[in-house]
């Protein structure tokens, strides 16, 4: 079975070292909780809000030992009006015998509001 495992963070400027740093901390800890292989990987999706431009986020999956060929996107999030700025999601598309309801999605920083019926999974 393929799931999405997902995932936010934000960041309070839109520095390469911040955006890098936050989407290592949020990956980190989606692969820790959830206990991910880089070879059940299908996918990464990462969008970023348009506030968010100076680097690539998926850049730092590369840091990630076995993660090289992981295929991974990057694409803007939809400009909603009065949504959360400078947020940063990720969507890991895995293959799992887990059941749904044991997925650990990850709210980091200021991106718990978007599920704070989550948050008691971290």
């Amino acid at each position: 079975m393929i799931r999405g495992i997902r995932g936010a963070t934000t960041v309070s400027s839109n520095t390469a070292k911040e955006i890098l740093q936050a989407t290592e901390d949020l990956i980190a800890t989606m692969i820790e909780l959830n206990k991910i292989q880089p070879n059940s990987v299908a996918s990464v999706f990462i969008s970023t809000t348009e506030d968010i431009n100076a680097v690539f986020p998926a850049k730092i999956l590369r840091k990630f030992p076995g993660w090289t060929y992981v295929p991974v996107m990057c694409m803007r999030e939809i400009n909603v009006p009065d949504s959360l700025s400078k947020c940063i999601r990720v969507m890991i598309h895995v293959d799992t015998d887990t059941a749904q309801n044991e997925i650990h999605h990850v709210y980091l920083r200021d991106a718990k509001v978007l599920r704070p019926d989550l948050d008691a999974n971290l």
